[in-house]
């Protein structure tokens, strides 16, 4: 299982110095984990890739790593349930705001306009989230 943050994360003024923006910076980094995950699926393992991209992001890294093929699950929840769990389950209340709000409602336009999966964990247990990823990865 791969996941995204890692890596770590800059600050914005790192990711604008290097990358252009904090999406450029996304972007590249997004690719380079596709060409990971490309790498271990040549020995025929299956992966799971946890984070956050634009789905144009991980098309992008498909590409690169060489017409990688995928499907994306987008984890949702609704509004009150996000603000809850940043709150109070991550200590993170500076999260619950309303530009992470704007990008969860920009990320499930993506995944409805692109005919992606998506799970909603607003009312269903962590054992039901996890049955539907392994269920649609085959195991």
């Amino acid at each position: 299982m791969f996941f995204f943050d890692r890596i770590g994360v800059p600050s914005i003024e790192e990711m604008i110095a290097k990358y252009g923006s904090s999406d450029e910076w996304q972007r590249a980094k997004t690719i380079e984990w596709m060409v990971k995950i490309a790498q271990v699926r040549k020995a025929g393992r299956k992966q799971l890739f946890e984070g956050q991209s634009r789905l144009s992001f991980l098309a992008d890294g498909a590409a690169a790593a060489g017409g990688l093929t995928y499907r994306p699950i987008l984890i949702d929840c609704d509004d009150e349930t996000r603000s809850k769990r940043l709150t109070i389950h991550r200590g993170q209340p500076e999260l619950a705001n309303k530009e992470m709000m704007n990008w969860a409602r920009y990320l499930r336009h993506s995944a409805r306009i692109e005919g992606c999966d998506i799970l909603d964990t607003s009312s269903i247990s962590l054992d039901e989230s996890v049955l539907y990823v392994s269920t649609r990865l085959g195991g």
